[in-house]
């Protein structure tokens, strides 16, 4: 625990066992054939075409989620007596393999050389909508039966629904009030319970509508095909959708062939699609859908934030508005943290990224090139990375063409001069490497510590010992724990003068409400820092009173809620919190620190300027997109607070 700082019951500043990461909202995968199935086999050779491609999207969507996967498939002309909807689901890493090895023992090894009407009818996971999940739990419960596809089984096909999704709402009280309002009996309380029981009441509310317009014109089971045939899903959705306060991409599916997905209207979660001739897709990351279809970028769509991708019965493709887009704040860390760089935009911002930080870290080695390293933390810090080391290359050129300048001038261009000038270099090296084969999950005390410190390794010879200064960048630091435990002691061991972690993001100050795992204040380093800092600055009674003011926001009108967490910081500059992070991690570092240690944070402005098209950043700014992430931050406060009252008033 950070001296100074607080327990932090399950939240509790914790060594992970190889890095720091964040658990991330979902991924999800909707595959829609358009063509009957006999097509796919003709042009592509197999049967399991579609389930062939769910399983790539999956894979390469594996970063979204490693607690927990679910296949899903809607047969559409399977017979009375046989099902429908198939599916299947598997917790852990390795949930993936399992799943597809379950479905692949259930297909016949002879599929291909069957008649195609019995694939067609009889052959389970072979049908016209696929749909994939991978899963991290974020605020809500772990286990088999909380992963997703989740389904509502009934005997007309039109009332049976599947749903997945990557979303977190952070209204579920107000949710489960409402389904009970209706006369439900909820047996699970969770936003997916929620949203199913939602989505199914609205669904039965179509059917209901629809049959009561064709009965008297004719009958079963006539009456019911024509029910399935004109299913709105459109009115559907703006029947619930406006009843979820949170980020969400919601996908589903009828038993009769309906295929929906729905984006929140600030556009917090990430969807893309595509479609042709043959297929519908949607996934949450564009590269993903592109090498998997090898189509080009500029086919692959953005889902537009508040609208709904369908695809009906008859598989007619439409993009429908469901609800009023309002303020762009697509999410910042995405870009930064979890979506797969190999996209074209996101590789350029991160490389923006890293650029951006050259002005203010040149001003902190004081320009001295000769005498610094660089290099990072692997792995996902590489991109901004290559943008850091460009942008200093651009700014050595600059120098190096002011002193072939000089040196003409002053007639001394002699050869021996020129080389020496045009000799100079960014000094770039693999400091340090990450050692993923360690499990420190199988010691404990002193000894796990010991482990987990000698994760990462580092490259001996690539520092000149008390002269060079060392650059580390990586892309956000959020809890600190690996720069404490192993990435300063590591580096150190290189006798550098001086370590320099850089940040590619902002301080991470707020927690995240809207699908990462990120939920609790005392996850924070920036957070600790400035509890600190108020205590030792005299100013403990601003914890206090914003304790004090969280509670009073209960009393206040949902809509009417303010984030009165921000208190806590805004006696400090960010200069400040950052020597409040430094101090914290040279206290508790789990070695001492020869070094002089500083960080460099990329700054709010800089990082919009990077990212100009995803400015939601309230992990930074605490400016919440919707009310429930202002309650939720309130609450944690309260809850921070109360769990440690005594040593906070002590103090």
């Amino acid at each position: 625990m950070l001296p100074g700082c607080f327990q932090s019951g399950k939240s509790t500043i914790s060594a992970e066992t190889n890095m720091d990461p964040l658990k991330h909202e979902c991924g999800v995968a909707l595959i829609r054939l358009r063509r009957p199935l006999e097509y796919y086999k003709q042009k592509y050779g197999s049967y399991t075409y579609a389930l062939d491609k769910l399983y790539l999207l999956m894979e390469k969507q594996h970063n979204r989620g490693q607690e927990a996967a679910g296949v899903g498939v809607v047969k559409l002309h399977g017979p009375a007596g046989y099902e429908l909807i198939f599916r299947e689901r598997a917790l852990g890493k390795d949930a993936i393999p399992q799943i597809f090895s379950k479905i692949g023992h259930e297909i016949p090894e002879n599929v291909n050389q069957l008649p195609v009407d019995e694939v067609d009818a009889f052959t389970p996971y072979i049908g016209q909508i696929y749909m994939g999940h991978l899963r991290y739990s974020t605020t809500g419960k772990s286990g088999l039966n909380y992963a997703h596809p989740v389904l509502r089984r009934n005997n007309w096909a039109s009332r049976s629904l599947m749903l997945c999704g990557n979303f977190n709402m952070t209204n579920v009280r107000e949710m489960f009030e409402g389904v009970v309002a209706q006369g439900q009996h909820p047996r699970i309380y969770s936003d997916t319970n929620m949203i199913l029981e939602q989505v199914g009441y609205a669904l039965d509310k179509e059917n209901h509508h629809l049959y009561r317009s064709l009965r008297d014109t004719m009958h079963d089971p006539d009456l019911a095909i024509a029910i399935e045939d004109r299913m709105d899903m459109g009115r559907v959705l703006r029947n619930v959708a406006p009843q979820w306060d949170g980020g969400f991409v919601m996908c589903g599916a009828t038993g009769s062939g309906d295929m929906f997905a729905v984006r929140d209207s600030h556009g917090i979660r990430p969807a893309f699609y595509y479609y042709d001739d043959e297929i519908v897709v949607l996934a949450s990351e564009r590269p993903v859908i592109q090498t998997v279809f090898d189509v080009p970028c500029d086919s692959v769509k953005e889902l537009t934030p508040g609208n709904a991708l369908l695809v009906n019965k008859a598989g007619d493709v439409k993009v429908e508005e469901i609800l009023p887009q309002e303020d762009n704040r697509r999410c910042s860390f995405e870009r930064i943290y979890f979506s797969r760089g190999s996209d074209i935009d996101i590789y350029a911002e991160r490389k923006r990224l890293g650029e951006m930080l050259v002005p203010r870290l040149l001003g902190m080695v004081d320009n001295d090139v000769r005498h610094t390293v660089f290099s990072f933390i692997p792995n996902t810090a590489e991109v901004a990375f290559f943008g850091m080391i460009q942008g200093l290359e651009r700014h050595l050129d600059g120098i190096k063409y002011q002193k072939i300048q000089k040196a003409v001038s002053e007639g001394n261009a002699t050869e021996h001069t020129l080389k020496n000038i045009l000799s100079e270099r960014i000094r770039v090296e693999k400091i340090a490497i990450k050692d993923v084969k360690m499990r420190t999950f199988i010691a404990e005390g002193s000894s796990r510590d010991d482990m987990v410190a000698h994760v990462y390794d580092v490259t001996y010879g690539t520092v000149e010992p008390g002269v060079d200064t060392l650059v580390a960048i990586d892309d956000s630091i959020v809890r600190g724990t690996t720069l404490r435990q192993s990435i300063l002691r590591q580096l150190d061991r290189l006798n550098p003068r001086r370590i320099i972690i850089v940040s590619s993001s902002p301080q991470v100050r707020y927690p995240d409400y809207y699908g990462i795992d990120m939920s609790a204040l005392d996850q924070f380093i920036a957070f600790h820092a400035a509890i600190m800092l108020l205590m030792t600055s005299g100013r403990g009674h601003i914890v206090r009173e914003t304790y004090e003011a969280c509670l009073a926001q209960r009393k206040r009108p949902y809509n009417e809620r303010t984030n009165c967490v921000k208190a806590i910081y805004a006696p400090f500059t960010d200069d400040e919190i950052t020597a409040g992070i430094v101090t914290l991690l040279i206290k508790d570092a789990s070695h001492p620190i020869k070094a002089k240690v500083d960080i460099l944070y990329q700054t709010l402005e800089d990082m919009h300027k990077a990212i100009p098209g995803h400015p939601g950043d309230w992990y930074f700014s605490g400016n919440y997109p919707t009310p429930g992430g202002n309650r939720l931050v309130n609450e944690a406060f309260i809850d921070f607070y109360e769990r440690n009252r005594l040593d906070l008033e002590m103090k």
